[in-house]
């Protein structure tokens, strides 16, 4: 590689859009976050029937360091709302940690259980409402009342270049927050958007509902993450792939 080549990751960081956020905002909602009456007392019934689970706002998971923001939803009632982390409890999490490890981003250990030894390598995972709605269907005043911990959480990852989000919420979520015309850049799976410093792809989200009816397939997941990895090149310490 010549000297004289910009270093792709410094330019892409001078190239990023600007992210107004509130210094006092911290980058992971407090537990027992109150900004969303609806998600407060819904949390509420579900720790009348199930006090032993998490039932608060779940933080993100992953590498400080990671080029990687994978963006979803909000946790899953039985899932991250059970266990605190998110991805972890339900299927959507077999699917993304599998994946992930397959592409160099985890270790591999993913049990389904927050003591499992799972660790991401240069990517972390978040989602766009960090506590869990009725029916996994936030309303439009929660994902932009929660938009503020996803752009602390952006200001927070020095060396983040791209985002892999799953689902339209979480994408839409991320280019409002980013200031960017939705009509500039529809989602639909298996696109990629130039916005500022950041590349931006699209999945449909890994739930059991989207495999079960054949909307998204493991081949159609892996496709996204293997974009990723091709834009990234090879992870850390692992040949090259042929």
């Amino acid at each position: 590689m010549s000297r004289n080549m910009p270093d792709r990751a410094a330019a892409a960081k001078a190239a990023a859009p600007a992210i107004s956020t509130d210094p006092r905002v911290p980058p992971d909602a407090p537990r027992d976050c109150t900004l969303c009456p609806r998600l407060v007392a819904y949390r509420a019934e579900t720790r009348a029937r199930q006090p032993d689970w998490w039932n608060g706002a779940v933080a993100s998971f992953g590498d400080p360091e990671a080029r990687v923001l994978v963006l979803g939803l909000a946790p899953g009632v039985a899932g991250a709302n059970r266990t605190g982390r998110p991805f972890t409890g339900d299927y959507a999490g077999d699917l993304l940690y599998a994946t992930m490890t397959k592409y160099g981003f985890a270790n591999g250990r993913f049990d389904a259980r927050v003591d499992d030894g799972l660790e991401l390598h240069d990517a972390m995972v978040a989602n766009a409402v960090r506590c869990v709605p009725p029916q996994n269907r936030p309303l439009p005043v929660e994902i932009n009342t929660c938009r503020r911990f996803l752009l602390a959480r952006i200001a927070a990852l020095p060396r983040l270049r791209a985002v892999v989000c799953l689902g339209r919420i979480a994408h839409e979520s991320l280019l409002r927050g980013l200031g960017v015309r939705l009509a500039l850049h529809p989602f639909a799976h298996g696109a990629r958007h130039e916005v500022g410093g950041l590349v931006v792809f699209d999945s449909y989200h890994c739930s059991r509902y989207n495999t079960n009816t054949g909307r998204l397939t493991p081949a159609m997941f892996e496709s996204v993450f293997a974009a990723l990895r091709a834009e990234l090149g090879p992870a850390e310490g692992a040949p090259a792939r042929d």
